[in-house]
């Protein structure tokens, strides 16, 4: 099986300025296994891309790997500005 976590971290990585900052923590709601992906403030606009772009793109690959049971993935990125 897949490290959805380790997968995340392997992409996000190579993106960002500050990769020994990025954290990963789960919370599982009633359809999905949700991965809350929180960064140094500085590197969230380059996670998030122009118009989305990147962080769509990383959505495309973190969903398509296959989960055990029927929850599906969802990557959330924590910005800090709720």
């Amino acid at each position: 099986m897949v490290s959805i976590d380790g997968l995340i971290k392997k992409i996000v990585s190579p993106l960002v300025d500050y990769p020994n900052q990025i954290e990963i923590s789960h919370n599982e709601s009633d359809r999905f296994m949700e991965y809350h992906l929180r960064l140094n403030a500085d590197d969230v606009g380059r996670i998030i891309g122009k118009h989305g772009h990147v962080i769509q793109t990383i959505r495309t690959i973190v969903y398509s790997v296959p989960t055990e049971g029927p929850k599906k993935a969802r990557l959330i990125v924590d910005d800090d500005q709720q």
